[in-house]
């Protein structure tokens, strides 16, 4: 799912066409032409027609002709590419991801009659994605924004209709392509409240997107656990900012050959009365690496003394998010094969084994005294997918490639996993 923040831009000087524009809504970032942006995911499409559906989410500050000019974009750069739902269709379930491949879907408002002001679809805790997450152009206090009504051919075009969350069971009455947008601080609400329940069953039939708090200036991100816990389809991070919780994110993508797509557990499919999960004993025992490169990759410098943080994010009593966490000693100066062969298991309680996720963080300690230890590269393994066993571990650096130094980084581990008694 791809979030663009749409504005009016200028008028061509030559035709007088509405040219809408995309970026974060006076900031200082860069402004891109909707029309480049659409042409990219086009010529994306081009060489991979098979490709699993995109979804692009539009926060739309438009007024009504440049809506329009949206809407012709879309229908003519994409063609046959682009999703037009059919109105009988629309009263039935979903179309699945399957049904959907190589084509581009619409996520934003599709009101029912005509043009018209409809209510926003972020939630009402006053931490809405468009507040500023930059500085100010040129220091004044933003304007309030002006909401328009929606043009036709842009409803026309839209499948998922975003509207306000009121109550759990008005929602799960509405129309499956009606859909929910929260914030973070409203997804920890929802869990706290243990209406986390009736969340996970209307993403059952529903979809549910989740954003970063507004007030993360840094563009730092959240942790994804809570959402991916009770069955959120679109849980939207910060991508230019690689953290720990990005590197979750990849991790739980990386399951499925990184295709954007992994299928619910089936714990978070069940009509009926919610089965309890057991609690697993996960025992993970760090024997030695490989070919771990320098921080960044560099070539030259001091050799490296690397360590392993072994952790475990999980979901306690449905509801919180917690983290526990392991380290070795480091091995003094060797990257090439350190060994740690330790003889002690680190043991993890997993509650909630469906979304667990299992990191292995591997750092350098040789840096001057006073400085944090530095990040060389991880791993982010679903618990699911774990083997029992002596298991090679594939290393990533902070973008999440093993381009060049990191071709061949590896940890070598030992993985025991039981019921907890």
């Amino acid at each position: 799912c791809l979030a663009l923040d749409i504005w009016d831009g200028e008028l061509d000087s030559i035709n007088k066409r509405p040219i809408p524009i995309v970026y974060h809504g006076r900031t200082m970032t860069t402004k891109i032409r909707f029309l480049d942006i659409i042409k990219a995911i086009r010529v994306f499409l081009n060489f991979h027609p098979d490709t699993w559906p995109i979804i692009l989410s539009f926060e739309n500050h438009c007024s009504i002709p440049y809506q329009e000019s949206m809407a012709e974009t879309l229908s003519k750069v994409l063609g046959n590419r682009l999703y037009v739902p059919i109105e009988a269709s629309l009263a039935g379930p979903l179309p699945s991801p399957k049904d959907l491949r190589g084509m581009v879907v619409i996520k934003g408002k599709r009101p029912d009659g005509a043009v018209g002001v409809d209510d926003d679809d972020t939630d009402d805790d006053s931490d809405d994605e468009s507040r500023l997450s930059s500085p100010q152009t040129d220091g004044k206090p933003p304007e309030p924004h002006k909401k328009y009504g929606v043009a036709p051919q842009l409803a026309r075009i839209t499948l998922f209709h975003g509207t306000k969350h009121k109550n759990w069971d008005s929602s799960q009455n509405s129309p499956t392509h009606h859909m929910h947008s929260f914030s973070e601080s409203k997804v920890k609400s929802l869990c706290r409240t243990n209406r986390n329940q009736k969340w996970t069953v209307y993403n059952q039939t529903h979809l549910t997107r989740t954003y970063p708090a507004g007030s993360r200036v840094d563009s730092s991100n959240y942790n994804p656990m809570q959402a991916w816990s009770t069955g959120c389809q679109l849980v939207a991070l910060n991508f230019q900012t690689n953290d720990a919780y990005l590197r979750l994110n990849d991790g739980r993508f990386r399951e499925n050959d990184g295709c954007g797509y992994v299928l619910k557990p089936s714990a978070l499919m069940v009509k009926d009365d919610f089965t309890q999960i057991a609690p697993v004993k996960l025992s993970v025992r760090v024997l030695s690496g490989a070919c771990i490169p320098k921080p960044k990759g560099e070539h030259k410098g001091e050799c490296i003394s690397p360590y392993v943080s072994v952790s475990i994010h999980d979901i306690i009593k449905e509801e919180k998010d917690s983290c526990t966490s392991y380290s070795t000693a480091h091995v003094n100066q060797n990257g090439l094969f350190p060994i740690w062969n330790q003889d002690r298991f680190f043991v993890f309680r997993v509650e909630n084994g469906t979304v667990a996720m299992l990191t292995l963080t591997v750092y350098d300690s040789n840096v001057p005294v006073g400085s944090n230890d530095v990040f060389i590269a991880s791993a982010s393994i679903p618990v699911s997918c774990l083997r029992q066993g002596y298991r090679s571990v594939q290393l990533f650096d902070s973008n999440n490639t093993r381009n060049g130094a990191f071709d061949f980084a590896s940890l070598l581990i030992e993985v025991k996993m039981r019921k907890f008694v």
